[in-house]
């Protein structure tokens, strides 16, 4: 029988709760451009001893360690389907670095004795570890913009926000914002100024961590912020099982009724997201690698082109895998920001097209990286003059948005990346029309590409069918008579070859039959018509979901195909973990 340690690393106890459930480690390092995915090979409980492994290519993996420390995320998906998100972070951990092979190194570090954390102000930071969660709530501009998150540690000096990955591009290092709430589980909350002092990644599943630092404390702001990390300092310790005196919950994690709702809400929710596919979990993933990059463009000023091309190769991989999986899986970025799920459907279809016509053609690696980069500059625009992509524009704010082209390349120009003429050609003119009515340039068709008369094509097409600025989105019968309809703008041949391969009834789309169902159109024959798809919703019970595949032969079951519809119409919602 195995005799239990007479002593015990509190956080090796932290880190052991969470390998016990679907994980992923990553390192960081502050100038590299993104994290590196390790292993856990050792953990000693009684030491605090941690080896992880790595694989690397590069000839600088010493940069992920600073004098001899390291920083890492653990992230773990727990419950009975690993979709319920839990995290632990640390950084400067003391770290040796071996190498065993090649590419494979040993990362031997000394885990921290306490899982409380020493800042360099002298203060103590309290990370909110196995269950610990608080709401925050960011006013990044007044009265305009408020971003929700969960908080991550908190300290008498500021806190770190875990928030969606697509909300951190609204975010400035060292910007003032008006306002931060931290609503605790029984209903206290506390609200205090703020200064935003890191943004980057935070794991794998597409969150942003924000570090922010209180500003223009009040005396009772002081004091009952003591009080919050005092009871947040008591809860962790009773938690983590490293003070005997703390026998309970504080009072301030024990839920109440408005929190217990909220659990109970988002506890639903993720029993809807339970069931993605492998390929639907790899496009949302390229979504989440795109704003990843972007974020390291704007924060860190350096192009990570390793992870812009991971994604156009990823993409690549995709539709050669099984192109009608595929395409189903890119309507799963419905919920995603705008901007990204315009940019990866765009290139998805891009690719698939290019493929079509061509499978060995050497253009379509650059081709679709410039259908991925096209849309950054939108986000790099987000200011107090446009606080928000997601918003009904005013007219001013549509002038500022079409400057995103031009925005972008003085970026990437700012950060010493030239682009392939390929790549320069989709970023700088896929918005251009034959006509000489698209921007920024206002081209015609003798200064176009091929190249450029398809993309414009498929970009029109996804823009008319996703609402846009208080625009409901248009059926796909729709989208085709407005492109066909705008004259001379667009190519008429490529319209036809690209209803030719989607039809009218194209993957990825709602439909709704003459029985009541809802379904989303898995496949299609070639007439173009749907001949498998995903029954979610039977509209004479609206309160209950589905979860049905069916083919041709079974479609008597739903009744008679009547149109493409409109999911935000029913409230069909596609969420992530």
């Amino acid at each position: 029988m195995a005799v239990p340690a007479l002593h015990e690393n509190t956080s090796a106890k932290v880190i052991r709760s969470l390998l016990q459930h679907t994980n992923e480690l990553s390192v960081y390092a502050k100038d590299m451009p993104y994290s590196l995915k390790a292993e856990v090979v050792e953990l000693d409980l009684s030491t605090g001893r941690l080896v992880l492994e790595v694989e690397y290519a590069g000839s600088d993996i010493e940069r992920y360690l600073d004098s001899g420390t390291l920083n890492f995320d653990l992230e773990a998906l727990k419950g009975s389907q690993a979709i319920e998100r839990e995290t632990y972070s640390l950084s400067n951990v003391v770290a040796k670095l071996l190498k065993t092979d090649s590419t494979l190194y040993r990362l031997e570090c000394q885990l921290p004795e306490s899982v409380f954390v020493k800042e360099n102000r002298g203060a103590i930071r309290i990370p909110f570890i196995l269950g610990m969660q608080a709401r925050v709530t960011l006013e990044v501009y007044l009265h305009e913009l408020n971003v929700p998150g969960r908080l991550r540690n908190l300290s008498v000096g500021g806190c770190m926000v875990d928030i969606d990955l697509a909300e951190s591009f609204s975010m400035s290092l060292d910007q003032e914002i008006p306002g931060l709430t931290l609503e605790f589980p029984n209903g206290e909350s506390f609200f205090a100024e703020g200064k935003i002092r890191h943004i980057r990644p935070f794991g794998n599943h597409g969150y942003a961590a924000v570090g922010v630092q209180f500003f223009n404390l009040t005396t009772p702001q002081r004091e009952a912020l003591f009080q919050y990390v005092n009871e947040s300092e008591r809860e962790a310790s009773y938690r983590a099982g490293s003070n005997d005196k703390c026998t309970d919950h504080s009072s301030l994690f024990i839920p109440g009724t408005k929190e217990k709702k909220i659990l109970q809400r988002e506890a639903q929710e993720r029993e809807k997201r339970a069931r993605q596919s492998p390929m639907e979990r790899g496009v949302i993933n390229v979504a989440h690698q795109l704003q990843v990059g972007l974020m390291y463009m704007k924060t860190r000023h350096l192009f990570p082109s390793e992870i812009f091309y991971d994604c156009v190769d990823t993409l690549l991989y995709l539709v050669k895998q099984d192109r009608k999986a595929f395409l189903y899986a890119l309507a799963f970025l419905r919920d995603d920001p705008d901007w990204v799920r315009h940019a990866v459907q765009v290139a998805g279809q891009l690719t698939d097209l290019l493929l079509i016509r061509d499978p060995h053609t050497p253009q379509v690696r650059e081709a679709v990286l410039g259908a991925l980069l096209h849309t950054l500059g939108k986000p790099l625009l987000i200011s107090a003059q446009l606080p928000s992509l997601k918003v009904s524009m005013n007219p001013a704010q549509k002038t500022i948005l079409r400057g995103h082209v031009v925005v972008l390349c003085d970026k990437l120009h700012e950060l010493g990346w030239e682009p392939s003429p390929t790549c320069r050609d989709v970023i700088e003119n896929a918005n251009e029309r034959l006509d000489g009515s698209g921007y920024p340039a206002g081209k015609r068709d003798h200064h176009l590409s091929e190249l450029i008369r398809l993309v414009s094509v498929i970009k029109a097409i996804n823009k008319l069918m996703h609402a846009r600025n208080g625009i409901p989105p248009h059926s796909p019968l729709e989208a085709y008579r407005r492109i066909h309809g705008a004259d001379t703008a667009y190519d008429k041949t490529v319209l036809v070859e690209y209803i030719q391969v989607y039809g009218l009834y194209p993957i990825g789309s709602l439909a709704k039959f003459s029985g009541g169902f809802l379904a989303w159109v898995m496949d299609i024959d070639g007439k173009g018509m749907p001949s498998q798809v995903h029954v979610i919703k039977n509209l004479r019970f609206p309160g209950t979901n589905i979860n049905s595949v069916i083919k041709k032969g079974d479609f008597s079951q739903i009744g008679k195909l009547e149109d493409i519809v409109n999911p935000s119409d029913y409230g069909v919602k596609v969420g992530r973990v």
